[in-house]
């Protein structure tokens, strides 16, 4: 990437659907670079008055489950019915190393090679709820460049999925039949947050058993607090490989949309999702910031090592955020 490129450039390319550009957008955005990130910002700014329209589906999972040939036969499907289709797909970053496997375009081949698709793989960053720092961003892009469905494909069930379901229109869970307790394991905020839970591999001689755990599910959320008082989230089966199923699911994504457009809900939905974009930044940025501080660093290492050899915690870090809050008055 050129020292000092130019915006406009980008914003011509992303509004022309140029998907080289959209990929180059995408990793300026991701930058922690200072001069990127101002750059982004304006580019965005931009960009911002050219989204909106999309459809934002949110798909999580347990490890197994077939996320990704869900999302591919899901992905074609659309395609064939005329959309364009981004996939978001956001892979476990090392907390060692930081690297991340990003193999999601080998598994969704067909998707990845076709041109009203686009599929970018971004690392975690060891953020919680399984996406990437800068997913928010990258899905309003894909917006601009005039991809109508994006679908964020998450880390998966462990972590809080508070994160993708602040982010997307509609929230789906996809589990797999026969892997133990149908319900052990998956948290209970979890399936308050959901509007779809989806058993995948519902087919050759697992077909009962996803039957079976399609009840399961269905009791368990009746005991539940729904994400909206007027869409009571059905649980579905299917099979991604034998592509069995799908239009159901994507029927009843419609037909949430449709409800919650009548209902004023997704206005609200996406208003509140506004402001729990700007605290994210704020507390990002705060945490930027704090680790940038001459005088925390200066005795960062020093108060890390006292906590080692016994000073509390809490007491360090009063003493570090104090030291922070000198720095600013």
């Amino acid at each position: 990437m050129p020292s000092s490129p130019d915006p406009e450039q980008f914003i011509r390319g992303v509004r022309a659907g140029d998907r080289r550009l959209l990929a180059k957008t995408i990793t300026l955005i991701e930058s922690s670079l200072p001069s990127h990130q101002e750059l982004s910002r304006h580019i965005l700014d931009q960009l911002l008055p050219h989204t909106g329209k999309a459809l934002r589906m949110g798909i999580s999972g347990v490890p197994g489950a077939g996320k990704s040939t869900f999302i591919e036969t899901l992905g074609m499907m659309l395609i064939e019915q005329g959309h364009r289709v981004a996939v978001l797909a956001v892979d476990p970053s090392s907390k060692r190393s930081g690297g991340s496997v990003l193999a999601d375009k080998t598994r969704m081949e067909k998707l990845a090679a076709n041109p009203a698709a686009f599929i970018r793989p971004s690392p975690s960053g060891g953020t919680l709820g399984g996406v990437a720092l800068k997913t928010r961003e990258s899905a309003l892009v894909c917006e601009a460049a005039g991809f109508d469905v994006v679908i964020i494909e998450t880390v998966g069930v462990g972590q809080s999925e508070t994160a993708v379901a602040a982010m997307v229109d509609f929230f789906l869970l996809l589990l797999i039949a026969g892997a133990g307790d149908e319900l052990q394991g998956i948290k209970k905020g979890i399936l308050e947050l959901v509007d779809a839970i989806v058993i995948n591999k519902a087919d050759g001689d697992n077909v009962v058993r996803a039957q079976q755990a399609q009840r399961a599910y269905t009791s368990a959320l009746q005991f539940l607090m729904p994400s909206s008082p007027t869409w009571t989230p059905p649980v579905l089966t299917c099979s991604a490989l034998e592509m069995k199923g799908i239009d159901t699911i994507w029927a009843t994504v419609l037909e949430h949309r449709k409800k919650m457009i009548t209902t004023g809900e997704l206005a609200e939905k996406r208003q509140r999702q506004a402001l729990e974009w700007m605290w994210s930044i704020i507390e990002n940025g705060l945490k930027e910031r704090f680790s940038r501080s001459p005088s925390v660093k200066k005795l960062l290492s020093k108060i890390s090592r006292e906590v080692q050899h016994g000073t509390t915690p809490p007491a360090a870090a009063h003493e570090l955020l104090n030291l922070f809050d000198t720095t600013k008055s």
